[in-house]
Protein backbone atom coordinates (compact mmCIF):
# COMPACT_ATOMS: atom_id res chain seq x y z
CA UNK A 1 0.00 0.00 0.00
CA UNK A 2 1.63 3.10 -1.11
CA UNK A 3 0.24 6.42 0.04
CA UNK A 4 1.49 9.31 -2.30
CA UNK A 5 1.21 12.89 -2.02
CA UNK A 6 2.33 16.74 -2.80
CA UNK A 7 4.38 16.98 0.40
CA UNK A 8 5.93 14.99 2.98
CA UNK A 9 7.32 16.11 6.19
CA UNK A 10 9.58 13.13 6.92
CA UNK A 11 11.89 12.15 4.74
CA UNK A 12 12.60 8.35 5.83
CA UNK A 13 10.84 5.89 4.46
CA UNK A 14 9.82 2.96 6.62
CA UNK A 15 8.69 -0.82 5.97
CA UNK A 16 5.96 -2.32 8.06
CA UNK A 17 4.08 -5.37 7.55
CA UNK A 18 0.55 -5.45 7.54
CA UNK A 19 -1.11 -9.17 7.12
CA UNK A 20 2.50 -11.01 6.02
CA UNK A 21 2.54 -8.35 3.22
CA UNK A 22 5.26 -5.70 3.12
CA UNK A 23 3.97 -2.31 2.26
CA UNK A 24 5.57 0.92 1.85
CA UNK A 25 4.21 4.00 3.65
CA UNK A 26 5.47 7.23 4.90
CA UNK A 27 4.86 7.14 8.87
CA UNK A 28 3.78 10.89 8.70
CA UNK A 29 2.46 12.98 5.29
CA UNK A 30 1.07 16.78 4.61
CA UNK A 31 -2.08 16.99 2.39
CA UNK A 32 -3.59 20.12 1.13
CA UNK A 33 -7.57 20.76 1.13
CA UNK A 34 -8.58 19.97 -2.01
CA UNK A 35 -5.07 18.38 -3.59
CA UNK A 36 -6.09 14.72 -4.12
CA UNK A 37 -3.97 11.59 -2.11
CA UNK A 38 -3.55 8.74 -4.54
CA UNK A 39 -3.48 5.61 -2.58
CA UNK A 40 -2.69 2.37 -4.13
CA UNK A 41 -4.60 -0.69 -1.99
CA UNK A 42 -2.46 -4.20 -2.64
CA UNK A 43 -1.65 -5.13 1.34
CA UNK A 44 -4.14 -8.08 0.67
CA UNK A 45 -8.35 -9.46 0.49
CA UNK A 46 -8.08 -9.67 4.41
CA UNK A 47 -6.66 -5.92 5.17
CA UNK A 48 -8.91 -3.38 4.36
CA UNK A 49 -7.86 0.32 4.34
CA UNK A 50 -9.47 3.54 5.91
CA UNK A 51 -8.87 6.94 6.20
CA UNK A 52 -10.32 7.81 10.36
CA UNK A 53 -10.39 10.52 12.79
CA UNK A 54 -9.66 7.57 15.80
CA UNK A 55 -5.47 6.90 16.35
CA UNK A 56 -5.88 3.76 17.04
CA UNK A 57 -8.16 2.54 13.53
CA UNK A 58 -9.20 -1.29 13.48
CA UNK A 59 -12.80 0.05 13.67
CA UNK A 60 -12.92 1.88 16.53
CA UNK A 61 -16.96 1.81 16.20
CA UNK A 62 -17.10 -2.22 17.29
CA UNK A 63 -15.10 -0.93 20.01
CA UNK A 64 -17.86 1.67 21.04
CA UNK A 65 -16.08 4.52 20.31
CA UNK A 66 -16.96 7.23 18.13
CA UNK A 67 -14.88 8.15 14.98
CA UNK A 68 -15.57 9.72 11.34
CA UNK A 69 -14.58 7.83 8.35
CA UNK A 70 -13.55 10.34 6.33
CA UNK A 71 -12.48 7.61 3.52
CA UNK A 72 -11.95 4.11 2.25
CA UNK A 73 -13.75 1.15 3.81
CA UNK A 74 -14.14 -2.38 4.20
CA UNK A 75 -14.05 -3.01 0.20
CA UNK A 76 -11.04 -0.43 0.03
CA UNK A 77 -8.57 -3.58 -0.17
CA UNK A 78 -6.44 -5.40 -2.93
CA UNK A 79 -3.58 -7.67 -4.07
CA UNK A 80 0.11 -6.47 -5.49
CA UNK A 81 -1.29 -8.40 -8.71
CA UNK A 82 -4.03 -6.44 -8.46
CA UNK A 83 -4.20 -3.25 -6.43
CA UNK A 84 -6.94 -0.96 -5.75
CA UNK A 85 -5.83 2.67 -7.08
CA UNK A 86 -8.42 4.81 -4.86
CA UNK A 87 -8.28 8.87 -4.68
CA UNK A 88 -9.37 11.15 -1.26
CA UNK A 89 -9.42 14.93 -1.45
CA UNK A 90 -9.80 16.87 1.89
CA UNK A 91 -12.49 19.54 1.65
CA UNK A 92 -12.47 22.48 3.82
CA UNK A 93 -13.87 20.49 6.82
CA UNK A 94 -11.50 18.14 7.00
CA UNK A 95 -9.87 18.47 10.89
CA UNK A 96 -5.78 18.85 10.52
CA UNK A 97 -5.14 15.64 11.59
CA UNK A 98 -5.89 12.31 10.32
CA UNK A 99 -5.43 8.99 11.02
CA UNK A 100 -5.10 5.81 8.07
CA UNK A 101 -5.17 2.58 9.20
CA UNK A 102 -6.84 -1.26 8.71
CA UNK A 103 -9.96 -1.56 8.97
CA UNK A 104 -10.08 -4.80 11.00
CA UNK A 105 -6.13 -3.98 12.72
CA UNK A 106 -5.20 -1.35 15.20
CA UNK A 107 -2.46 0.56 14.70
CA UNK A 108 -1.03 -0.86 11.15
CA UNK A 109 -0.75 2.81 10.28
CA UNK A 110 0.15 6.67 11.19
CA UNK A 111 -1.47 10.37 10.76
CA UNK A 112 -1.91 12.48 7.77
CA UNK A 113 -1.76 16.47 8.86
CA UNK A 114 -4.19 18.38 6.47
CA UNK A 115 -3.14 21.85 5.55
CA UNK A 116 -5.24 24.64 4.02
CA UNK A 117 -4.47 24.77 0.44
CA UNK A 118 -5.67 28.69 0.15
CA UNK A 119 -9.19 30.08 0.32
CA UNK A 120 -9.52 30.55 -3.58
CA UNK A 121 -9.17 26.74 -3.75
CA UNK A 122 -11.30 25.85 -1.17
CA UNK A 123 -13.94 27.80 -2.07
CA UNK A 124 -16.01 28.10 -5.41
CA UNK A 125 -16.67 31.78 -5.98
CA UNK A 126 -14.93 35.07 -4.30
CA UNK A 127 -16.05 38.33 -4.37
CA UNK A 128 -14.12 41.92 -3.62
CA UNK A 129 -16.73 44.05 -1.01
CA UNK A 130 -16.65 47.22 -0.76
CA UNK A 131 -13.50 49.72 -0.62
CA UNK A 132 -11.81 46.11 -1.49
CA UNK A 133 -10.69 45.91 1.98
CA UNK A 134 -12.37 42.73 2.42
CA UNK A 135 -13.07 39.44 0.01
CA UNK A 136 -15.85 37.04 0.74
CA UNK A 137 -15.45 33.40 -0.52
CA UNK A 138 -18.65 31.38 -0.34
CA UNK A 139 -19.64 27.65 -1.90
CA UNK A 140 -23.43 26.46 -2.01
CA UNK A 141 -24.58 23.25 -1.34
CA UNK A 142 -28.00 22.07 -1.60
CA UNK A 143 -29.47 22.94 1.59
CA UNK A 144 -26.62 25.01 3.28
CA UNK A 145 -23.93 27.52 2.46
CA UNK A 146 -20.34 27.71 3.32
CA UNK A 147 -18.42 31.37 3.93
CA UNK A 148 -14.97 32.64 4.53
CA UNK A 149 -13.92 36.21 5.03
CA UNK A 150 -10.65 37.50 4.81
CA UNK A 151 -9.35 41.17 5.63
CA UNK A 152 -6.91 42.96 3.51
CA UNK A 153 -5.51 45.21 6.35
CA UNK A 154 -4.79 44.60 10.07
CA UNK A 155 -7.41 44.66 12.72
CA UNK A 156 -8.34 43.30 15.96
CA UNK A 157 -11.22 41.67 14.70
CA UNK A 158 -13.58 41.46 11.13
CA UNK A 159 -17.19 41.69 10.75
CA UNK A 160 -19.27 40.97 7.76
CA UNK A 161 -22.96 42.04 8.04
CA UNK A 162 -26.28 41.02 5.70
CA UNK A 163 -28.34 43.53 5.46
CA UNK A 164 -28.01 47.42 4.07
CA UNK A 165 -26.09 48.77 6.92
CA UNK A 166 -24.90 47.59 10.49
CA UNK A 167 -28.18 48.62 11.69
CA UNK A 168 -30.77 46.09 11.22
CA UNK A 169 -27.85 43.66 9.77
CA UNK A 170 -27.37 39.54 10.86
CA UNK A 171 -23.37 40.03 11.75
CA UNK A 172 -20.73 37.19 12.50
CA UNK A 173 -17.76 38.81 14.03
CA UNK A 174 -14.26 36.43 13.97
CA UNK A 175 -11.41 37.53 16.23
CA UNK A 176 -9.00 36.10 19.09
CA UNK A 177 -9.86 35.79 22.43
CA UNK A 178 -7.24 36.35 25.37
CA UNK A 179 -5.99 32.88 25.08
CA UNK A 180 -5.56 33.12 21.54
CA UNK A 181 -8.38 30.60 20.24
CA UNK A 182 -10.34 31.72 17.41
CA UNK A 183 -13.65 32.68 17.60
CA UNK A 184 -16.65 32.87 15.09
CA UNK A 185 -19.82 34.96 17.16
CA UNK A 186 -22.83 36.12 15.36
CA UNK A 187 -25.72 38.91 16.13
CA UNK A 188 -28.78 40.45 15.28
CA UNK A 189 -27.96 44.56 15.44
CA UNK A 190 -30.39 47.03 15.48
CA UNK A 191 -29.15 49.92 16.45
CA UNK A 192 -25.93 51.70 16.95
CA UNK A 193 -24.82 51.77 20.22
CA UNK A 194 -22.80 48.70 21.87
CA UNK A 195 -26.40 47.64 23.27
CA UNK A 196 -27.79 47.32 20.58
CA UNK A 197 -26.11 43.86 19.54
CA UNK A 198 -28.13 40.86 20.51
CA UNK A 199 -25.94 37.62 20.17
CA UNK A 200 -28.27 35.10 18.25
CA UNK A 201 -27.78 31.13 17.80
CA UNK A 202 -27.13 30.70 14.77
CA UNK A 203 -26.52 27.10 13.57
CA UNK A 204 -23.18 27.12 12.47
CA UNK A 205 -20.77 24.48 11.99
CA UNK A 206 -17.01 24.17 11.34
CA UNK A 207 -16.53 27.64 12.37
CA UNK A 208 -12.68 28.81 12.55
CA UNK A 209 -10.97 31.63 12.77
CA UNK A 210 -7.58 32.53 12.69
CA UNK A 211 -4.63 35.99 12.49
CA UNK A 212 -2.31 35.75 10.73
CA UNK A 213 0.00 38.54 10.54
CA UNK A 214 -2.93 40.77 12.43
CA UNK A 215 -5.25 39.84 8.91
CA UNK A 216 -8.02 38.02 10.35
CA UNK A 217 -9.52 35.42 8.38
CA UNK A 218 -12.74 33.63 9.40
CA UNK A 219 -14.77 30.76 8.09
CA UNK A 220 -18.33 29.35 8.76
CA UNK A 221 -21.19 27.15 7.03
CA UNK A 222 -24.66 27.90 7.96
CA UNK A 223 -27.96 26.61 6.68
CA UNK A 224 -29.78 28.13 4.19
CA UNK A 225 -33.10 28.11 6.07
CA UNK A 226 -32.54 28.56 9.92
CA UNK A 227 -33.94 25.49 12.18
CA UNK A 228 -36.80 27.40 13.31
CA UNK A 229 -40.41 26.53 14.39
CA UNK A 230 -43.44 28.27 13.06
CA UNK A 231 -43.88 30.10 16.70
CA UNK A 232 -40.08 30.67 16.95
CA UNK A 233 -39.62 34.20 17.51
CA UNK A 234 -36.17 35.04 17.52
CA UNK A 235 -34.24 37.71 15.13
CA UNK A 236 -32.29 34.90 13.51
CA UNK A 237 -35.19 32.79 12.42
CA UNK A 238 -35.57 35.79 10.11
CA UNK A 239 -32.19 35.34 8.60
CA UNK A 240 -32.67 33.21 5.56
CA UNK A 241 -30.38 33.09 2.92
CA UNK A 242 -31.87 32.62 -0.68
CA UNK A 243 -29.76 32.04 -3.84
CA UNK A 244 -31.90 33.60 -6.49
CA UNK A 245 -31.98 36.51 -4.33
CA UNK A 246 -29.05 39.02 -4.45
CA UNK A 247 -27.36 39.00 -0.76
CA UNK A 248 -26.59 42.75 0.64
CA UNK A 249 -23.13 42.21 2.75
CA UNK A 250 -20.85 44.75 4.09
CA UNK A 251 -17.96 44.65 6.35
CA UNK A 252 -16.78 46.73 9.98
CA UNK A 253 -13.23 46.44 11.54
CA UNK A 254 -11.93 47.05 14.89
CA UNK A 255 -9.57 47.40 17.05
CA UNK A 256 -10.38 44.17 19.75
CA UNK A 257 -14.17 42.41 20.55
CA UNK A 258 -15.12 40.17 23.43
CA UNK A 259 -17.84 38.10 23.80
CA UNK A 260 -19.30 40.12 26.88
CA UNK A 261 -19.37 43.51 28.44
CA UNK A 262 -19.22 45.25 24.96
CA UNK A 263 -18.63 49.23 24.60
CA UNK A 264 -17.37 52.04 22.71
CA UNK A 265 -13.62 50.69 22.67
CA UNK A 266 -15.69 47.49 20.49
CA UNK A 267 -17.06 50.23 17.92
CA UNK A 268 -15.45 49.36 14.56
CA UNK A 269 -12.93 51.83 13.51
CA UNK A 270 -13.60 51.51 9.59
CA UNK A 271 -16.47 50.11 7.65
CA UNK A 272 -17.74 49.75 4.20
CA UNK A 273 -19.69 52.89 2.85
CA UNK A 274 -22.26 50.59 0.96
CA UNK A 275 -23.69 47.20 0.44
CA UNK A 276 -22.48 44.94 -2.35
CA UNK A 277 -24.70 42.57 -3.84
CA UNK A 278 -23.87 39.60 -4.27
CA UNK A 279 -25.46 37.09 -6.98
CA UNK A 280 -24.99 33.77 -4.97
CA UNK A 281 -26.03 31.87 -7.99
CA UNK A 282 -23.72 33.30 -10.70
CA UNK A 283 -20.43 33.77 -8.68
CA UNK A 284 -20.51 37.70 -8.48
CA UNK A 285 -21.07 40.38 -7.08
CA UNK A 286 -21.93 44.12 -8.43
CA UNK A 287 -22.12 47.75 -6.10
CA UNK A 288 -25.71 48.79 -4.73
CA UNK A 289 -26.39 51.91 -6.83
CA UNK A 290 -29.92 53.58 -7.55
CA UNK A 291 -32.88 52.06 -10.00
CA UNK A 292 -30.87 51.37 -13.20
CA UNK A 293 -32.50 53.72 -15.68
CA UNK A 294 -32.69 50.31 -18.41
CA UNK A 295 -34.83 48.35 -15.22
CA UNK A 296 -37.37 51.62 -14.81
CA UNK A 297 -38.22 51.29 -18.43
CA UNK A 298 -38.30 47.45 -18.19
CA UNK A 299 -40.34 48.23 -15.43
CA UNK A 300 -42.66 51.06 -16.97
CA UNK A 301 -43.26 49.34 -20.61
CA UNK A 302 -44.35 46.22 -18.19
CA UNK A 303 -46.71 48.06 -16.66
CA UNK A 304 -47.94 50.11 -20.21
CA UNK A 305 -48.28 46.73 -21.58
CA UNK A 306 -50.09 44.17 -18.57
CA UNK A 307 -52.03 47.21 -16.70
CA UNK A 308 -53.10 49.04 -19.45
CA UNK A 309 -52.96 47.72 -23.43
CA UNK A 310 -54.00 44.45 -23.06
CA UNK A 311 -56.64 44.41 -20.40
CA UNK A 312 -57.94 47.42 -22.26
CA UNK A 313 -58.29 44.82 -25.51
CA UNK A 314 -59.98 42.05 -23.50
CA UNK A 315 -62.35 44.95 -22.14
CA UNK A 316 -63.26 45.93 -25.38
CA UNK A 317 -64.24 42.23 -26.49
CA UNK A 318 -66.21 41.48 -23.84
CA UNK A 319 -68.45 45.04 -23.48
CA UNK A 320 -67.92 47.25 -26.63
CA UNK A 321 -69.94 44.44 -29.07
CA UNK A 322 -73.43 45.91 -28.92
CA UNK A 323 -71.48 49.27 -30.78
CA UNK A 324 -72.60 49.20 -34.36
CA UNK A 325 -69.50 47.94 -36.72
CA UNK A 326 -66.77 46.13 -35.87
CA UNK A 327 -64.85 49.08 -33.70
CA UNK A 328 -64.47 46.58 -31.28
CA UNK A 329 -63.01 44.02 -33.22
CA UNK A 330 -60.64 46.56 -34.59
CA UNK A 331 -59.70 48.32 -30.81
CA UNK A 332 -59.19 44.61 -29.42
CA UNK A 333 -56.67 43.54 -31.90
CA UNK A 334 -54.73 47.01 -31.81
CA UNK A 335 -54.41 46.85 -28.06
CA UNK A 336 -53.74 43.22 -27.87
CA UNK A 337 -50.67 43.42 -30.60
CA UNK A 338 -49.28 46.76 -29.01
CA UNK A 339 -49.08 45.38 -25.92
CA UNK A 340 -47.54 42.29 -27.22
CA UNK A 341 -44.89 44.55 -28.96
CA UNK A 342 -44.01 46.51 -25.83
CA UNK A 343 -43.85 43.42 -23.58
CA UNK A 344 -41.42 41.65 -26.31
CA UNK A 345 -39.83 44.90 -25.98
CA UNK A 346 -39.53 44.75 -22.10
CA UNK A 347 -38.31 41.47 -21.98
CA UNK A 348 -35.30 42.41 -24.40
CA UNK A 349 -34.48 45.38 -22.06
CA UNK A 350 -34.17 43.60 -18.95
CA UNK A 351 -32.44 40.72 -20.83
CA UNK A 352 -29.68 42.84 -22.33
CA UNK A 353 -29.10 45.21 -18.86
CA UNK A 354 -28.99 41.29 -16.65
CA UNK A 355 -26.77 40.07 -19.08
CA UNK A 356 -28.19 37.06 -19.39
CA UNK A 357 -32.14 34.96 -19.05
CA UNK A 358 -32.10 33.79 -15.69
CA UNK A 359 -35.03 31.54 -14.16
CA UNK A 360 -34.43 31.43 -10.67
CA UNK A 361 -36.67 34.30 -8.90
CA UNK A 362 -40.42 33.86 -9.27
CA UNK A 363 -40.81 37.36 -10.55
CA UNK A 364 -38.85 35.65 -14.05
CA UNK A 365 -40.91 32.74 -13.83
CA UNK A 366 -44.20 34.36 -13.62
CA UNK A 367 -43.42 36.97 -16.62
CA UNK A 368 -41.66 34.00 -18.76
CA UNK A 369 -45.56 31.79 -18.03
CA UNK A 370 -47.08 35.77 -19.19
CA UNK A 371 -45.20 36.12 -22.46
CA UNK A 372 -45.72 32.30 -23.16
CA UNK A 373 -49.35 32.95 -22.68
CA UNK A 374 -49.98 36.17 -24.61
CA UNK A 375 -48.13 34.74 -27.27
CA UNK A 376 -50.48 31.91 -27.91
CA UNK A 377 -53.47 34.32 -28.66
CA UNK A 378 -52.34 35.53 -31.83
CA UNK A 379 -51.27 32.00 -32.78
CA UNK A 380 -55.05 31.01 -31.41
CA UNK A 381 -56.64 33.59 -33.61
CA UNK A 382 -54.93 32.44 -36.93
CA UNK A 383 -56.61 29.14 -36.60
CA UNK A 384 -59.72 30.42 -35.61
CA UNK A 385 -62.43 28.54 -36.45
CA UNK A 386 -65.09 29.99 -39.49
CA UNK A 387 -67.70 31.84 -38.13
CA UNK A 388 -71.53 29.83 -38.75
CA UNK A 389 -73.36 31.68 -41.57
CA UNK A 390 -77.40 32.18 -40.93
CA UNK A 391 -79.32 29.39 -40.42
CA UNK A 392 -76.09 27.30 -39.68
CA UNK A 393 -75.14 25.61 -36.08
CA UNK A 394 -72.07 26.86 -33.83
CA UNK A 395 -69.46 23.71 -34.65
CA UNK A 396 -68.02 22.33 -31.73
CA UNK A 397 -64.75 23.18 -32.59
CA UNK A 398 -65.91 26.92 -33.03
CA UNK A 399 -67.54 26.47 -29.30
CA UNK A 400 -64.03 25.51 -27.79
CA UNK A 401 -61.81 27.79 -29.97
CA UNK A 402 -64.01 30.65 -27.86
CA UNK A 403 -63.86 29.28 -24.46
CA UNK A 404 -59.89 28.67 -25.32
CA UNK A 405 -59.71 31.93 -26.51
CA UNK A 406 -61.41 33.28 -23.47
CA UNK A 407 -59.80 31.40 -21.01
CA UNK A 408 -55.66 32.09 -22.07
CA UNK A 409 -56.21 35.50 -22.66
CA UNK A 410 -57.82 36.05 -19.63
CA UNK A 411 -54.86 33.64 -17.62
CA UNK A 412 -52.09 35.46 -19.16
CA UNK A 413 -53.38 39.20 -17.76
CA UNK A 414 -53.79 37.72 -14.53
CA UNK A 415 -50.39 36.23 -14.30
CA UNK A 416 -49.12 39.51 -16.07
CA UNK A 417 -50.71 41.40 -12.93
CA UNK A 418 -48.90 38.93 -10.28
CA UNK A 419 -45.95 39.21 -12.24
CA UNK A 420 -46.40 42.92 -11.48
CA UNK A 421 -46.82 42.66 -7.88
CA UNK A 422 -43.45 40.26 -7.55
CA UNK A 423 -41.34 42.77 -9.45
CA UNK A 424 -42.08 45.58 -7.16
CA UNK A 425 -41.06 42.61 -4.35
CA UNK A 426 -37.82 41.50 -6.31
CA UNK A 427 -37.35 45.89 -6.35
CA UNK A 428 -37.99 46.44 -2.52
CA UNK A 429 -35.47 43.16 -1.64
CA UNK A 430 -32.58 44.42 -4.22
CA UNK A 431 -32.96 48.47 -3.32
CA UNK A 432 -34.47 48.79 -0.08
CA UNK A 433 -38.55 49.57 0.45
CA UNK A 434 -37.96 53.90 0.43
CA UNK A 435 -37.24 53.36 -3.44
CA UNK A 436 -40.36 51.36 -4.27
CA UNK A 437 -42.43 51.73 -1.29
CA UNK A 438 -44.55 55.00 -3.15
CA UNK A 439 -44.41 53.08 -6.74
CA UNK A 440 -45.96 49.85 -4.72
CA UNK A 441 -48.84 51.73 -3.36
CA UNK A 442 -49.47 53.58 -6.77
CA UNK A 443 -49.64 49.75 -8.27
CA UNK A 444 -52.26 48.59 -5.59
CA UNK A 445 -54.51 51.57 -5.86
CA UNK A 446 -54.32 51.31 -10.09
CA UNK A 447 -55.06 47.85 -9.92
CA UNK A 448 -58.13 48.15 -7.79
CA UNK A 449 -59.72 50.91 -9.57
CA UNK A 450 -59.15 48.43 -12.32
CA UNK A 451 -61.13 45.44 -10.33
CA UNK A 452 -63.59 47.96 -9.75
CA UNK A 453 -64.39 49.61 -13.08
CA UNK A 454 -64.39 45.66 -14.31
CA UNK A 455 -67.80 44.96 -11.65
CA UNK A 456 -69.33 48.07 -12.34
CA UNK A 457 -69.13 47.12 -16.70
CA UNK A 458 -70.08 43.87 -15.68
CA UNK A 459 -72.70 44.67 -13.48
CA UNK A 460 -73.82 47.44 -17.27
CA UNK A 461 -73.78 44.66 -19.25
CA UNK A 462 -76.00 42.03 -17.43
CA UNK A 463 -78.74 45.04 -16.69
CA UNK A 464 -78.40 45.86 -20.73
CA UNK A 465 -78.84 42.10 -21.69
CA UNK A 466 -82.04 41.78 -18.91
CA UNK A 467 -83.60 44.61 -20.39
CA UNK A 468 -83.38 43.23 -23.98
CA UNK A 469 -84.46 40.21 -22.96
CA UNK A 470 -87.34 41.42 -20.96
CA UNK A 471 -88.07 43.70 -23.35
CA UNK A 472 -87.31 46.97 -21.53
CA UNK A 473 -85.33 48.70 -24.93
CA UNK A 474 -86.85 48.84 -27.82
CA UNK A 475 -83.40 49.98 -29.83
CA UNK A 476 -80.23 48.11 -29.66
CA UNK A 477 -77.24 49.67 -31.24
CA UNK A 478 -75.88 47.22 -33.69
CA UNK A 479 -76.91 43.71 -35.19
CA UNK A 480 -75.88 41.78 -32.55
CA UNK A 481 -74.14 39.75 -34.54
CA UNK A 482 -71.09 38.43 -32.08
CA UNK A 483 -72.77 39.11 -28.71
CA UNK A 484 -75.51 36.70 -29.53
CA UNK A 485 -73.93 33.33 -29.59
CA UNK A 486 -74.90 31.48 -26.81
CA UNK A 487 -71.96 29.09 -26.05
CA UNK A 488 -73.82 27.01 -23.70
CA UNK A 489 -76.49 26.34 -26.31
CA UNK A 490 -74.79 25.05 -29.19
CA UNK A 491 -77.31 23.56 -30.78
CA UNK A 492 -79.67 26.66 -31.50
CA UNK A 493 -78.95 28.57 -34.68
CA UNK A 494 -78.16 32.06 -35.40
CA UNK A 495 -81.69 32.13 -37.56
CA UNK A 496 -83.50 31.24 -35.13
CA UNK A 497 -82.17 34.22 -32.42
CA UNK A 498 -82.87 36.61 -34.79
CA UNK A 499 -86.24 35.35 -35.24
CA UNK A 500 -86.98 35.36 -31.90
CA UNK A 501 -85.50 38.71 -31.41
CA UNK A 502 -87.78 39.93 -34.67
CA UNK A 503 -90.67 38.93 -33.01
CA UNK A 504 -89.78 40.55 -29.38
CA UNK A 505 -89.34 43.76 -31.57
CA UNK A 506 -92.58 43.49 -33.18
CA UNK A 507 -94.49 43.06 -29.64
CA UNK A 508 -92.97 45.88 -28.24
CA UNK A 509 -93.84 48.28 -31.58
CA UNK A 510 -97.01 47.02 -31.76
CA UNK A 511 -100.00 49.59 -31.34
CA UNK A 512 -101.86 49.79 -28.48
CA UNK A 513 -105.01 50.49 -29.80
CA UNK A 514 -105.12 47.06 -31.29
Amino acid sequence: MHARTPAVLSSEEITVAIAAVTVHIRPKTTASKFASIKFSIQAGHDVAFYVTSNPLGGNATLRNMSETVYFGGPEAEGVPASPTELTWAPDRNTPDIVYYHSVYTQKMGWKVQVVDGGLPDMYNNSVVLDDQQVTLFWTLSKDSISIAARGEKKSGYLAIGFGREMVHSYAYVGWIDDDGKGRVSTYWIDGRDASSLHPTQENLTYARCKSENGIITFEFTRPLHPSCSKRDERPECNNIVDPTTPLKVIWAMGAQWSDNHLSVTNMHSVTSKRPVHVLLMRGSAEAEEDLRPVLAVHGFMMFLAWGILLPGGTLAARYLKHVKGDGWFQLHVYLQYSGLSIVFLGFLFAVAELRGLFLHSLHVKLGMLAILLGVVQPVNAYFRPKKPGAGEVVSSRRILWEYMHVIVGRSSILVGVVALITGMKHLGERYGDENVHGLTWALIIWLLVGALTVIYLEYREKKRRRDRVSGGSSWVLGNGEEEDVDLLSPSRTVAEKDSDFSERMEVQLEPLSR
